[in-house]
């Protein structure tokens, strides 16, 4: 039995413990809405991140503003240690078009192209018009699985999503997200967002990619494939300002066909686009892909060569001369043509730059036509590039 000191009473706990346990619990509480305070504003600032990402996206007006915008902005505002983007391009199109606008392909190493819907590595089986959108494909990185999708996978990625890029129900590519935390991306996380990310994307990707298609329509002839006039009327502009800053010469020449008006009462209109043809392919095979060819109209070809002075460009001038008059133009198994050109070569120099692009560029046009026609006045298929 317990003994109570006379004149004490006996102290109670009941109310103590009830006082412990709401102060542990208001604590936690506080505790909690701390935490949940700083996740909405967490998330606020991922969404503020991510609305101004789709304002970029949308107003990016060419091919690798677009590109260079995802691969440099979405890494660092969704946190993560890998992006990169799958396009179909089955006849390869798209690369070709933008070789043609002079996009580097060596800046986007993050940019891949495939042939074909498989090649995206989703589980489509046999599609057509009804069947179901494909979802987002998140797990575990898994080195020969996703090596097409992350060809130049960091160390020690763990977790990966793939989300194809549609545009009505149709499949343009994927957008492949990759991080080191491996609960990142799992089977389970939703997909909303990343889907509606990647359709901001998608969208973006084919209006730009249809734009550019139709730049270059408006910068390339037709019958030969190669620039029109307008193209190297701007082009030339900018090689001039470019060389000018950067102290280096550029070269241009200027090609015609000698008696081609022989040639279109001999074979016909369709025999002498054939012979245009056939002239743009053996030009461009002696030129570097910094080069450009255009057409500048009936049977007349010009040449801007960047960073080249007037000897090596003359060198190549008679290089395309020589492969022109080379080998007969095959139009048919019964019939073919012998063809040559004339050339006339300018040059401008370092230092000769200065003044008005627009003055500049027109004379050294002129000078290269008024070689030409020295050229075709003695005699024809050959190079002048000095008199």
């Amino acid at each position: 039995m317990t003994q109570i000191a006379p004149g004490k009473s006996p102290v109670s706990t009941d109310h103590a413990e009830p006082a412990h346990d709401l102060a542990a619990e208001n604590r936690a509480l506080r505790a909690r809405m701390a935490y949940l305070l700083e996740q909405a504003e967490r998330n606020h600032s991922i969404m503020t991140r991510h609305q101004a990402f789709d304002l970029d996206i949308v107003s990016a007006g060419n091919f690798p503003d677009l590109v260079g915008t995802i691969f440099r902005v979405l890494p660092v505002i969704s946190e993560l240690d890998s992006v990169t983007l799958t396009l179909i391009d089955e006849d390869a199109d798209i690369r070709t078009v933008m070789l043609k606008l002079d996009v580097v392909f060596a800046d986007f190493p993050g940019l891949i192209f495939v042939e074909t819907l498989d090649d995206l590595g989703f589980d489509l089986g046999r599609r057509n018009a009804y069947s179901p959108v494909p979802r987002p494909l998140l797990g575990m990185y898994e080195r020969q699985r996703h090596a097409a999708s992350f060809p130049n996978a960091p160390a020690g990625l763990q977790s990966v999503a793939q989300v194809p890029l549609l545009r009505n129900k149709r499949i343009i590519g994927s957008l492949n997200l990759g991080s080191c935390d491996p609960t990142r991306f799992t089977p389970s996380l939703g997909t909303d967002f990343i889907e509606h990310m990647a359709s901001i994307i998608a969208i973006c990707l084919e209006n730009v990619i249809s734009n550019e298609m139709l730049k270059y329509i408006g910068l390339t002839d037709s019958l030969t494939g190669v620039y029109n006039r307008r193209y190297i009327d701007r082009r030339l502009l900018e090689e001039i300002a470019r060389a000018r800053r950067q102290q280096y010469p550029i070269s241009f020449m200027y090609i015609d066909i000698d008696h081609f008006k022989r040639v279109n009462d001999t074979v016909g209109h369709g025999g002498g686009d054939e012979v245009l043809r056939e002239v743009a392919g053996r030009i461009k095979n002696e030129l570097r892909t910094s080069d450009a060819l255009a057409r500048f109209g009936g049977e007349e070809f010009v040449v801007l060569l960047i960073d080249a002075n007037l000897e090596s460009a003359a060198f190549v001038a008679e290089r395309i001369r020589a492969s022109v008059a080379g080998s007969m133009i095959a139009l048919s198994l019964e019939l073919q043509l012998s063809v040559t050109v004339s050339i006339g070569v300018a040059c401008l120099e370092v230092g000769t730059a200065e003044g008005e692009p627009a003055a500049i560029a027109r004379a050294l046009i002129e000078r290269a036509d008024e070689l030409l026609y020295y050229a075709k006045d003695h005699g024809r298929n050959r190079v002048v590039s000095t008199r």
